[in-house]
């Protein structure tokens, strides 16, 4: 009973007279609050016996009496080796490989393929993940049709293949010995399957136009954490970007306020699920910092974490019941079936595309393309779904892009400086 307030809040629109969303849950099992921690609780039945199982080996010092046919896999997942990376000391990506006498029209070749790559990638994997999420399936005109409704199965399926790619492109390919233990994968994987999660949801709350804004202003607490937490400093630029990216964002959403609409309501409950993207996507890219200081490549950590997520996520479907139920869904809705398949191909080749662009052309390019194409989904969604932007929003957007473009241009400034600062000089650290 206590929670039935919250979920009155949770749901309830914004001005009077209106017409009520249809995210309204038909039952507690909808619930996204509740399911999280029945999802949760799934995963706690496998990450709790994993940890006894990790902290048994430890005190047994298995790793000096262990014998026998188990003895390899558990050193693999318990021990690891100690060989750090023969990348970066500081737990960076590899160093990108610089191109050797390469003609410029090869390079323009390989930047336009990595851009046509990522942006086809994940375009088409923004506009199906809204259309998975926010509309209905097998509707006629009598049959209003139905939602999928189960966001975990939607992870589940873009995790197992992207293991099936990474565990293939490690077998074909010459890789790093791999040293470290493979349970802290399960860290990382831990907090990628949460964000996710949380991610799908809050598209049943919020519009895509509204979550790519937010994403693109995460920007905004990384900053905020660091100067409180770390005691990081930044430049005069970084304020002033995240200050714009603010005003931007600001602009975008209260200019959608007085005209609200079913598909672009923002409820306390979108709002929640956005924090969390944040925070456990923040999560998920230090603890992989981390990681890289073992000797890896970025496919292996990929295909490690992807390990664990798949791991994860069966389990828990597997607990609930859910897992043959979305298949049930998916062999009455053979359109979804194909949805859902080309959703988790288009994440799965993203995120080769990534490491290749990195590899071949480094961040700055990189990040470069990816804000590009988050100004691209909006458009994208806008057109596709029909959300409407007024004048006000229109440049809240400009305003949130223009930042991030600086964001950019004055980092590759600041990289250049700083390799023509004397030894023992540093320039002041950087988000």
């Amino acid at each position: 009973r206590f929670c039935l307030p919250l979920v009155r809040a949770s749901f309830s629109t914004m001005a009077t007279g209106e017409e009520i969303p249809p995210v309204l849950q038909d039952s507690w099992g909808d619930f996204w609050l509740f399911r999280f921690f029945v999802n949760a609780a799934g995963y706690a039945s496998i990450v709790v016996p994993g940890f006894l199982l990790i902290q048994y080996f430890k005190r047994r010092n298995y790793l000096e009496t262990g014998r026998g046919i188990c003895f390899p896999v558990i050193k693999s997942c318990v021990f690891g080796s100690e060989v750090k990376s023969v990348y970066q000391e500081d737990g960076s990506l590899p160093p990108r490989v610089e191109p050797t006498e390469s003609s410029t029209a090869r390079q323009v070749f390989k930047l336009l393929f990595c851009a046509a790559g990522l942006q086809v990638s994940y375009l088409t994997w923004g506009v199906l993940q809204e259309r998975v999420m926010t509309r209905t399936y097998g509707a006629t005109e009598t049959d209003p049709g139905e939602k999928f409704k189960d966001s975990q199965f939607l992870v589940f399926m873009n995790r197992i293949l992207a293991f099936t790619v990474a565990g293939l492109y490690c077998a074909l390919t010459k890789q790093p010995r791999h040293g470290a233990p493979m349970y802290k994968y399960s860290f990382a994987s831990l907090s990628n399957i949460l964000s996710s999660w949380c991610q799908y949801e809050a598209l049943k709350y919020i519009s895509f136009p509204t979550q790519v804004l937010a994403k693109a202003s995460k920007v905004i607490p990384v900053m905020m954490m660091g100067k409180l937490v770390s005691r990081k400093s930044y430049e005069y630029w970084e304020y002033l970007t995240a200050a714009l990216i603010s005003v931007g964002v600001s602009m975008f959403l209260l200019s959608s306020a007085p005209n609200r609409h079913m598909s672009t309501v923002t409820t306390f409950s979108g709002v929640v699920l956005l924090a969390g993207y944040i925070i456990f996507d923040s999560f998920t890219s230090n603890w992989q910092d981390a990681l890289f200081t073992y000797k890896m490549s970025p496919v292996q950590m990929m295909f490690g974490v992807n390990v664990f997520s798949c791991l994860f996520t069966v389990g828990s479907l597997l607990e609930q019941g859910a897992l043959l139920e979305s298949l049930r869904f998916m062999a009455r809705h053979s359109e979804f079936t194909a949805h859902a398949v080309l959703l988790s191909v288009c994440s799965a080749c993203g995120q080769l595309f990534i490491f290749y662009t990195i590899n071949q052309f480094g961040a700055a390019v990189f990040t470069i393309i990816m804000t590009l194409r988050q100004a691209f989904a909006i458009l994208l969604s806008c057109l596709i779904y029909g959300h409407t932007v007024t004048v006000v929003g229109g440049l809240g957007v400009a305003v949130v892009f223009m930042a991030l473009f600086l964001r950019v241009y004055a980092r590759s400034r600041m990289k250049k400086r700083s390799k023509k600062l004397p030894p023992g000089e540093t320039p002041v650290q950087k988000v």
